[in-house]
Order: C-alpha cells, then sequence, then structure tokens
C-alpha cells in the first residue's frame, strides 16, 4: 500500500502559469506528456484539471508530437500518439 495514496494534491509542481493565462492550455498539453513519461499521469491530470486524452489539448499534442518528431524523441513522440488516440 501506498503511504502517500492519500496524499491531497498533486505530487510535484508542474510550473504552470494561472489557468486564465492564455498559454494554460499548451503548458498543461505538456505537463501531461511528460508526467506520463515519469508514469505520474494522475498527478497531473490533478494538476491541470484535464484528464488525459482531453479534446481541447490535441492542437497543443500535435504541435508536441511534431517537435518529438523533430528532436528524434521517441519516447514523447509514442506518448503523444497515445494521446491523440
Amino acid at each position: 500500500m501506498k503511504e502517500d495514496a492519500d496524499a491531497p494534491g498533486p505530487r510535484r509542481n508542474y510550473g504552470l502559469p494561472p489557468r486564465d493565462d492564455p498559454g494554460f492550455d499548451a503548458a498543461a498539453a505538456e505537463a501531461l506528456l511528460e508526467a506520463a513519461r515519469a508514469g505520474e499521469t494522475a498527478s497531473a491530470e490533478q494538476a491541470t484539471g484535464y484528464y488525459w486524452g482531453e479534446s481541447k489539448l490535441r492542437p497543443y499534442v500535435e504541435r508536441l508530437l511534431e517537435r518529438a518528431r523533430a528532436a528524434g524523441d521517441e519516447r514523447l513522440e509514442q506518448l503523444a500518439k497515445r494521446f491523440l488516440t
């Protein structure tokens, strides 16, 4: 049993801007993908208020997918594709 299972709030700070910031959704998309890379998707969902696969974030994840391809980041590419399916 995990001792921190009932701990309130996300496990880490994702450096998100305020929710009313125009860049929040882009930052949330990146936070979700990076959290998935670290196996902390639920924590990022809690921090961002968005669930994995949120349609509102698709345009941002598509940009992250292109960036991952250009950088040769196969893991990020895989995660972005999974988000988009």
